[in-house]
């Protein structure tokens, strides 16, 4: 299991982004000022990751400022809403923090005869929580699959090192997300081998709320997109081997393959490049893929792509970049 998600780390991130900036995070300056467009108006709604949610809303609020007479109404209730938001037009896009499923690319295809079209928008690492008073700094992969899979058995601090008399003997007190969501779905193939979870593992509708339960546990661990920490919490570095160098969730060690849990978040949009996008639509990914729309996804501690990825997703919805 190690191997293989070693080999996606790598492969996930280190194509086409190597050049991408290090420790200080700066959105890369090839990309373009967002210039307005002229006549742009009406509604778009997107439905989708509880993990983007914020990022969205970023965008959202930059796209009305330009745009006065377009309104974004933005709805984050989980990544598995956005393939049937999508089919059933009842949004313009479905942003996810997870890929979609081979199941939900052939249910889109068989209801408009075309595959719906993946944008990268923003860069990613789940992390792995614990209250800022833990002792604990580092966790591997294997030791993740047995703390949170039904693989192992009931664990306590001491199974992961932990010395400290006050801590060793403690149970861990699990928390994660929901099934809904992209990031319980990542978690569960990229750290748990595709097992199921253990059933003490308490689920939470978002993000916040499982930041928030392990800032008011002394004893707890969960997982989140980075952007949710907080200073009552502590990401842990990770490790694909239990006796490797750990890595933290940080811009550099996601685009070089070090850190094990480093994503895309896409934006899922029905494109048919026989018809094209609408002025509408094709204003807001414009705006995504601009350096506004990257310092968006800075503020809510994502990372941001850099120009050259921006170029490869703008074409793929048949806009020319023009940088």
């Amino acid at each position: 299991m190690t191997r293989t998600i070693r080999a996606i780390a790598v492969g996930l991130l280190g194509v086409g982004l190597v050049a991408a900036g290090s420790a200080g995070v700066d959105v890369d300056p090839a990309l373009p000022v967002y210039k307005a467009a002229s006549g742009i108006s009406g509604d778009i709604k997107t439905v989708g990751s509880d993990t983007m949610v914020n990022i969205v809303s970023n965008w959202a609020e930059a796209f009305g400022k330009v745009y006065p007479a377009a309104r974004v109404q933005v709805e984050g209730k989980g990544s598995s809403t956005a393939p049937p938001a999508l089919m059933k037009s009842q949004a313009q896009f479905g942003p996810m923090s997870r890929a979609m499923e081979p199941e939900e690319i052939d249910a889109f295809r068989e209801e408009f005869g075309h595959e719906p079209t993946a944008l990268r928008v923003a860069i990613d690492c789940v992390a792995v929580f614990v209250n800022k008073d833990c002792p604990l700094e580092s966790i591997s992969l294997d030791q993740l699959e047995r703390v949170f899979s039904v693989a192992g058995g009931d664990m306590r601090w001491g199974d992961l090192g932990v010395e400290d008399p006050g801590w060793r003997d403690r149970p861990i007190s699990l928390y994660g997300r929901n099934s809904a969501s992209g990031t319980y779905k990542f978690f569960k193939q990229t750290a748990m081998g595709d097992q199921d979870y253990k059933p003490t593992v308490k689920e939470q509708p978002g993000s916040s709320g499982v930041i928030l339960a392990i800032a008011e546990d002394p004893y707890a661990m969960g997982y989140s997109g980075i952007g949710y920490a907080t200073a009552s919490v502590k990401a842990l570095r990770v490790s694909f081997e239990t006796d490797e160098e750990a890595f933290a969730p940080d811009y550099e060690y996601a685009l070089n393959g070090d850190y094990p849990m480093a994503r895309f978040l896409y934006v899922y949009v029905n494109y048919d490049r026989r018809v094209g996008l609408d002025p509408l639509r094709a204003a807001f990914v414009r705006l995504v893929f601009s350096r506004q729309g990257q310092e968006a996804v800075l503020k809510d501690g994502a990372f941001p792509v850099i120009a050259e990825t921006a170029r490869e997703e703008l074409t793929k919805v048949g806009l020319e970049p023009g940088f």
